[in-house]
């Protein structure tokens, strides 16, 4: 039952929005069936299926609301969960930023998020997945821990105000960690697709090998501002950051990067290098996503706040700040149409390769990944955090020698107003980011951690 079409998710949201006795009621159900395998010391060490549909149901009595969920989907389950949801939102006090329900909406065609393939995925196809990562790692005298999981799922909002909303979509995640037998390299590659057919863990996991054993026995450099070359998992960790920031409440209220000094947003001034443009597309055909936001009603100001159509929309362009994400409660304060949390961002990228970047460094530091990041100042959108899973040192062109991981502190807005070199897109946790060479990248102090 966990991938409901959209006529039978249909019919049964229909069943529980007729169950309300409330002012409103909207009522989210998703379902989701997968399967992964995990490995470590070159062996597998689990793998499973698992199953789940869930309902949600948020009901209103004027401004106060409640909810409940369930997953049982006979009539007398669903009338109950209703019924719940209607004796909490009695006792609730009143949300004083509540938002109505909202009516029926306009989507556009669906996005291609469901691939057939990906969706046909079987434990034959994991096991030889494992295969071919923990095989070429034996070889190199190299250990693989990695971890590859799949899913295919369906989500599905209804409210009484006539708002409907389905998606289905699927996915395959590969991560995977190599070691040298010795204890001195570290590699690591990720990869994530909507079609599995893109996705090669062989392919992977013999880079992720040859960091591994190009970063053994790694020289101390000292700290200090240094040209890097950040390749797209690393860059996307500190833009994510960024563009996780870019939530106009915050901005207005004078407690976040963009928020201008005197009162008002930095909306549409130039803050970055202006080759940055970022947007966000539901209909990208490498990283689609489902053409409505989803989540219950507190996301958005105490009403629904599930089914708020996507679109295409500039994030930044030429450099310039060009939306911010405006729930429907700041939106109604502020005039302005609600733009929800996009589900995807792409960043412009160039044409050089890795290789074409390291060739044009005199001296500087490719970084592979970070991790650990944690924020010091919102304000200026600084963070702290290490790099990891291979670090090299470049002089006159050419990787010289691995170094020993470094703590960077840097903002990300400092990072992009120091662009040197836009590289190739690479999908990266559902969002294009093209690798970049950086100048003045700040690392802070060592780490002796592989």
């Amino acid at each position: 039952m966990a991938i409901l079409s959209k006529d039978d998710a249909k019919k049964i949201l229909e069943k529980v929005v007729g169950f309300s006795k409330s002012d409103g009621i909207e009522a989210n159900l998703n379902g989701n069936d997968g399967g992964n395998i995990r490995y470590a010391r070159n062996s597998v060490s689990t793998a499973g299926e698992d199953s789940n549909v869930n309902l949600s149901v948020q009901t209103f009595f004027g401004k106060k609301s409640g909810g409940a969920s369930i997953n049982e989907f006979d009539d007398a389950s669903l009338e109950k969960v209703v019924r719940r949801a209607e004796e909490l939102a009695q006792l609730a006090p009143e949300n004083p930023e509540f938002m109505d329900l909202l009516g029926p909406q306009t989507y556009g065609p669906e996005p291609k998020t469901f691939i057939e393939s990906t969706a046909k995925i079987t434990p034959d196809y994991r096991a030889k997945a494992a295969s071919n990562s923990i095989e070429p790692a034996s070889k190199k005298d190299v250990t693989a821990a990695g971890f590859l999981e799949d899913s295919r799922g369906f989500s599905s909002v209804m409210n009484s105000k006539g708002m409907f909303a389905y998606n289905r979509s699927t996915g395959v995640d590969f991560t995977v960690t190599m070691r040298t037998n010795d204890g001195t390299g570290s590699g690591w590659v990720a990869r994530n697709f909507n079609d599995v057919s893109k996705l090669d863990t062989a392919e992977a996991s013999n880079i992720a090998i040859e960091k591994a054993l190009q970063s053994r026995n790694a020289k101390a450099i000292e700290p200090g501002k240094y040209t890097v070359i950040l390749e797209p998992n690393a860059a996307s960790d500190l833009l994510g950051l960024m563009l996780g920031g870019m939530n106009a409440r915050q901005a207005d209220e004078g407690r976040s990067y963009l928020s201008k000094k005197g009162g008002g947003t930095k909306l549409g001034e130039k803050i970055v290098d202006e080759r940055v443009h970022i947007y966000t597309d539901p209909w990208n055909e490498e990283v689609p996503v489902g053409n409505w936001s989803g989540g219950g009603g507190g996301r958005f100001g105490g009403g629904g706040g599930g089914g708020q159509p996507r679109k295409k929309m500039d994030l930044i362009k030429d450099g310039v700040v060009s939306n911010l994400f405006y729930d429907r409660y700041w939106a109604s304060q502020k005039n302005v149409e609600a733009t929800p949390f996009p589900g995807n961002r792409i960043m412009v990228g160039g044409t050089a390769s890795i290789e074409d970047m390291i060739k044009d460094t005199k001296k500087g530091v490719l970084v592979t990944r970070f991790w650990y990041i944690r924020a010091v100042d919102p304000q200026t959108l600084l963070y702290t955090g290490l790099t990891r899973d291979g670090t090299f040192y470049i002089e006159n062109g050419k990787i010289k020698h691995p170094v020993k991981n470094f703590r960077f502190n840097e903002s990300p807005i400092i990072m992009l107003n120091n662009l040197e070199t836009l590289g190739k897109q690479m999908r990266v946790d559902g969002s294009l980011i093209p690798a970049m060479k950086i100048r003045d990248f700040t690392f802070s102090s060592l780490s002796d951690a592989v």
